[in-house]
């Protein structure tokens, strides 16, 4: 599924959910070695284990981040 983020660097996600196990995750523009990192750790994690941990973080001054629309994405495809 691709994810178009709201109110951050990155211009699309692109996350591969099978069983309720994220097979792929992959940022496009953002912080390259950030977002490789945030794609990195949650590949083979369960979903909801992965909203839970990324839900709600903030960068800077934004009241979002590449992890927190990673969390939105996630739900989105998930229906959550």
């Amino acid at each position: 599924m691709d994810y178009k983020p709201h109110g951050v660097c990155s211009q699309l996600i692109r996350v591969d959910v099978e069983d309720n196990i994220i097979k792929n995750a992959e940022f496009v523009g953002g912080c390259s070695g950030n977002t490789q990192g945030v794609a990195r750790l949650v590949k083979g994690m369960n979903v909801d284990e992965a909203i839970s941990r990324l839900e709600g973080i903030r960068c800077g001054f934004k009241s979002t981040s590449c992890p927190d629309q990673l969390a939105q994405a996630l739900k989105a495809v998930t229906g959550r």
